[in-house]
């Protein structure tokens, strides 16, 4: 295959029917739409860090007394966008590395696949103790203008050309990545800056799609 390596956003790519699993996750735990609102702006104008928006969102989780099983509950309405795990497996099976760079949770990941389906993730990552509750979090490096970072830092780390690297995203935040992959796909997109820039745009919300630019 000319492509070794395939970069996946999650939310609304991998993930249907969702923009963004924040958005799930506050509502499911009851916090304020204006409020997730006020935060998110806060971040797109530079007032505040990544790390410093996602712990706000860790802080309003903790009050609700979330648990791991509530995330799950949360998790268990959204489901996989046609044809993911036939695309994924057919990829697998043509020896490509499968790669997540998502802005998303790991929970998601977690719930929806076993552990050796990708090769690599980044991702955001929640921890939980003994009691079920959240112990701690890891912050991922690569959402926003870093996933195109992650793209190159996997590339390098398998001796693989750009060339031969894949990115298929859904957002604006996949936008540099896109630009960076050999090959950049727009899939069921959200943004038109992600569209102006992409190799291929598919609007069809069937991952299956992908494959006819692939193999």
């Amino acid at each position: 295959m000319k492509y070794k390596l395939i970069f996946f956003d999650l939310d609304g790519t991998i993930i249907d029917d969702i923009e963004f699993i924040w958005y799930v996750l506050h509502d499911h735990f009851g916090v304020s739409r204006d409020l997730v609102k006020k935060w998110h702006k806060k971040f797109d104008e530079g007032e505040i860090t990544y790390e410093e928006w996602f712990n706000e969102d860790v802080k309003w989780w903790k009050k609700a007394g979330a648990k791991k099983k509530d995330f799950f509950d949360a998790v268990k309405k959204l489901k996989l966008m046609d044809g993911a795990l036939e695309t994924l497996n057919t990829l697998k099976d043509k020896g490509c590395k499968l790669i997540i760079v998502s802005g998303s949770l790991n929970i998601v990941v977690e719930y929806f696949f076993d552990k050796d389906m990708f090769d690599y993730v980044f991702i955001n990552e929640l921890e939980f103790g003994f009691d079920d509750e959240i112990s701690g979090y890891k912050v991922t490096k690569h959402d926003f203008h870093h996933k195109a970072t992650a793209v190159r830092q996997v590339a390098e780390k398998e001796g693989i050309d750009l060339s031969e690297c894949v990115f298929v995203g859904d957002n604006y935040n996949d936008k540099q990545a896109v630009e960076t992959a050999g090959l950049g796909i727009s899939f069921n997109s959200h943004s038109k800056e992600l569209d102006e820039v992409a190799d291929v745009k598919i609007k069809k919300k069937d991952l299956r799609e992908i494959l006819r630019y692939l193999l």
